[in-house]
């Protein structure tokens, strides 16, 4: 036994991924020694902030530069993809809104939910910019412009665009937390549409940097892109360590610092809102849940508690490192310099909280595809996809779901603290300062540890 437990141990602290914490519909309560990976996890942030003590500035600095592959050419094949991606967004509307009632059974559920949301953003996070080939404003836009001479009508407001974002991110967090059936086919077809509708709009009076600097999903996108293996550098394509793209980027506005803080407060929370710690705080019986419509207010209330919550600790972490390593840096801009570390952590909960529900909800998917309209249809070949869970049956296949998750949680938060890191060696031009500049915030980090593989085994009641 003892020696199971180490290798649980090692397991956890060695295990590469990325995390957050449930799903959907997550009623799944893992009945592990939890208490044993929650503090292997820890341990493991806590010996790499110890480890960067005897890294070398250079390293430091090194371990974010980038190998260019090839020289990337402009051409109209953007264009194309874009276009193709609005095409299956229009019918992804019109079979919510006249196909299968049945959420896993109507593809725009799942698509939206399930193989965009999910599986798409982790893909994103993982690889670079893949929503730069099928965002589906760019081509309908182009179109418009080349076909009809359409010209921006106003400016864009600059510093106002990423408060956008900021507030239009916390919308779409809100209609997936708290609104009363975010999974029902029609209801989500109306609102993705007339979002579509509202953003096109945008695009055609302000001009394509709207999706660049104000539209919340776009810089969602964007922002996880920049964790990616992959992506742009001198016209190139380049490649480099997960995180190098952050480390490339120019300073953020304060706006698009606090929407990168934004992401995680909002995933943080989405994992939160359905706990029995939560439930018990709101005064409800987790095992009597009366439904979404009786928390609407209270979720939404603890969504934006949760958010200025997370920010003003941030901020403190940041205030205190300055003041004791008197950096001679504004937390102004300190807040802005190191902002982008947070984004693996952002990235790291995002795949391990909706993990459980991608492995069920994958498998509707595919049938979904293979019969949209559910009428015994077998478009692709695959027949009926058996839909299993399995795998929540045995201790073996659940402790592996769950090193999954909590190794992607570990090596979000391990990657945040190398990358803040290096971030602060090149602002101040010193280890010793950096280090201690960022002492508060490793704190933060190692607790926020913590609490994230809690929250992968908090048992849930809504």
């Amino acid at each position: 036994m003892a020696f199971r437990r180490l290798a649980a141990v090692l397991a956890v602290a060695l295990l590469p991924g990325r995390g957050l914490a449930h799903a959907s519909e997550q009623g799944f309560v893992l009945l592990l020694p939890t208490e044993i990976y929650t503090a292997a996890g820890a341990a493991s942030v806590a010996l790499t902030v110890f480890l960067l003590i005897f890294l070398p500035d250079r390293l430091s600095l090194g371990l974010f530069g980038a190998l260019r592959l090839v020289r990337l050419r402009r051409g109209g094949l953007r264009v194309l993809t874009s276009c193709l991606s609005f095409l299956l967004l229009v019918w992804l509307i019109h079979i919510g809104l006249t196909g299968p009632r049945d959420p896993l059974a109507n593809p725009m559920t799942l698509f939206i939910w399930t193989v965009w949301w999910v599986g798409f953003a982790v893909l994103q996070g993982l690889l670079g910019n893949l929503w730069h080939w099928v965002n589906p404003w760019v081509g309908p836009a182009a179109l418009i412009r080349a076909l009809l001479g359409v010209r921006p009508l106003l400016p864009l407001p600059h510093r106002l665009a990423p408060w956008l974002a900021v507030a239009g991110f916390l919308a779409f967090a809100g209609f997936l937390i708290a609104d009363i059936a975010p999974a029902d086919p029609a209801r989500l077809a109306r609102v993705v549409g007339l979002y579509w509708l509202a953003m096109f709009a945008a695009v055609l009076i302000f001009g394509p940097r709207w999706l660049l600097r104000a539209e919340a999903v776009s810089l969602f996108m964007r922002c996880y892109a920049r964790v990616g293996l992959f992506g742009r550098l001198k016209r190139g394509l380049a490649a480099g360590l997960p995180g190098w793209g952050l480390f490339a980027m120019p300073v953020p506005s304060l706006g698009l610092a606090v929407f990168m803080l934004v992401l995680l407060g909002c995933g943080s929370f989405d994992g939160l809102n359905e706990t029995f710690w939560w439930l018990a705080l709101l005064g409800i019986n987790p095992l009597e849940f009366p439904g979404r419509s009786a928390v609407i207010w209270q979720n939404l209330a603890g969504l934006l508690a949760a958010n200025a919550a997370l920010v003003a600790v941030y901020a403190l972490a940041i205030w205190l490192g300055l003041a004791i390593s008197r950096a001679g840096m504004t937390l102004h801009r300190a807040f802005r310099v190191f902002a982008p570390s947070i984004l693996p952590i952002a990235l790291g909960y995002h795949l391990a909280h909706y993990f459980t529900s991608f492995l069920v909800d994958g498998q509707y998917a595919l049938n979904a595809l293979n019969d949209p309209y559910a009428t015994g249809a077998d478009l692709l070949g695959l027949g009926q996809v058996y839909v299993t869970t399995g795998f929540f049956n045995t201790r073996d296949s659940v402790r592996a779901i769950f090193l999954t998750q909590a190794g992607a949680v570990v090596i979000g938060h391990v990657l945040a603290i190398i990358l803040a890191h290096a971030l602060a060696v090149r602002a101040f031009g010193s280890s010793r300062r950096a280090l201690i500049s960022q002492a508060p915030l490793a704190v933060f980090m190692v607790l926020y540890t913590f609490f994230g593989l809690w929250l992968l085994a908090a048992p849930r009641g809504a």
